[in-house]
């Protein structure tokens, strides 16, 4: 056989080499995508199939963890280096509006079947929508409600969950009673500021007023929440205490040291691993109740006879596409591809993250979990935080006037009176754009 010459020889390894350079892999755009805690370790595992559907996208993923993502967000938005996908909380959503740093997906959207949007609970859809329009979807959800020690509540007299606060406050009343001064019936951390603000929203309290530029909390609805609240400390029901004083909480839940604890969907996953095997079969959930008015925190009131839902805080994570992404049409496909039920459903398996997509709730793993079913019912009943920028620092000084009041530092009107005055200057700046005709 002739052997090519030199010269031939290493032109012909050379075009070899260029198409080998020209592969699919090669010409792959990379999506970067930053997600947060343990969805950004185990979001991996659906990637593949991702990227099986589209060979020409490769996605890249920077876990980040949550103590540190706000502000690494806030700096990359400052540097101009946005990943193309982000995960962010739901709350955060108005602040990264305001910056311009969200694309709209409306546009996008009018792609979808009619059906597509209507199958995400309606109250996480709503922490998306800012002045009618759409910044991001609901990847997970999650809410607020009770766990409870079914087997402490039924030695107390109460077989069945309770279905109305009266209820509840006589089942934690008896609860207390049977203890030896030691014990207590249900744990709400002090340095929390999520029960005050969701039996203010059970009221139909609405937080702030006049375009969300005062505090409002002075409001005759929220200091009747606030006063109900700060009576189950006072009637010895709660301890005093806040999360860094608590030991060990799934010990003392599982000892009976309290009976109730209101908590979110991550906590199933927790009691599920923590709780040790004869506690087991004994805890569950329940979703929280109506508000009705009560003369007296522990008076005798006729029980509900078919479950009244309260509403719950609408909490969650979402995902964004960045507004400078020079790939947001490959962005936009991979937050596509996260908002199916069958992805979320499975997200859910990795995780315990509930799907915000109510199709993913058919799945077996969800519709056999039966601690999962009370949030089903309850995300039916939510309502969002005022949707502007500032909410976090509010959220913070509620849950600091709060705890001088548990603590008996200050009375009812003046803890009231000095969450008003604080939330008013964290308003200052929206009052001055708002007074000049500008957008907060």
């Amino acid at each position: 056989m002739a052997m090519l010459p030199p010269r031939l020889l290493f032109i012909a390894l050379f075009a070899l080499w260029l198409a080998g350079c020209d592969s699919g892999a090669d010409r792959a755009v990379t999506v970067e995508f930053w997600a947060m805690g343990q969805e950004g370790e185990q979001v991996r595992a659906l990637l593949p199939e991702f990227e099986r559907r589209h060979p020409d996208l490769r996605v890249r993923v920077q876990q980040i963890p949550w103590s540190a993502a706000h502000e690494k967000l806030l700096t990359a938005h400052a540097g101009d280096a946005m990943p193309d996908v982000f995960q962010l909380g739901n709350t955060w959503i108005p602040e990264f509006v305001a910056l311009r740093a969200i694309e709209p997906l409306d546009e996008r959207l009018r792609g979808w079947p009619a059906a597509a949007l209507s199958d995400y609970f309606p109250g996480i859809l709503a922490t998306n929508r800012l002045a009618g329009r759409t910044y991001a979807l609901p990847w997970y959800v999650d809410t607020r409600l009770f766990f409870y020690r079914g087997d402490l509540l039924a030695a107390a007299g109460f077989p069945e969950p309770p279905t109305s606060w009266d209820g509840w406050l006589r089942a934690m009343a008896a609860l207390k009673a049977k203890g030896d001064g030691t014990r207590y019936a249900i744990l709400l951390p002090i340095d929390e500021w999520q029960l005050p603000v969701i039996l203010a929203l059970q009221r139909g309290a609405t937080l702030l007023r006049d375009r969300d530029q005062y505090g409002n909390f002075r409001d005759p609805r929220f200091r009747e929440a606030f006063t109900f609240y700060l009576n189950l400390f006072a009637q010895g029901l709660a301890p005093p205490v806040g999360n860094t004083q608590m030991a060990n909480l799934y010990r003392d839940f599982a000892s009976g040291a309290f009976a109730l604890y209101i908590s979110g969907p991550w906590n199933i996953g927790e009691f599920g691993r923590r709780l040790p095997a004869a506690a087991q079969p004994h805890w569950n959930t329940a979703p929280l109740p109506e508000f009705t008015h009560s003369p007296s925190p522990l008076a005798p009131g006729k029980e509900l006879g078919a479950r009244a839902v309260g509403v719950s805080l609408a909490g969650g994570a979402s995902l964004a596409l960045s507004r400078t992404s020079p790939r947001r049409e490959a962005a936009w496909k991979l937050l596509e591809f996260l908002a199916e039920p069958e992805q979320q459903a499975r997200f859910y398996q990795l995780t315990g993250d509930l799907p915000a997509r109510q199709s993913a709730w058919n799945d077996p793993a969800l519709t056999g979990n039966r601690h999962a079913q009370a949030f089903r019912e309850q995300l039916q009943h939510l309502r969002a935080t005022p949707p502007i920028p500032e909410w976090e620092r509010i959220a913070s000084r509620i849950a600091y006037y709060a705890e001088l009041a548990v603590r008996q530092q200050l009375n009812v009107d003046e803890a009231l009176a000095a969450l008003d005055r604080d939330v008013d200057r964290i308003l200052e700046k929206r009052r001055w754009l708002l007074s000049r005709g500008l957008t907060p």
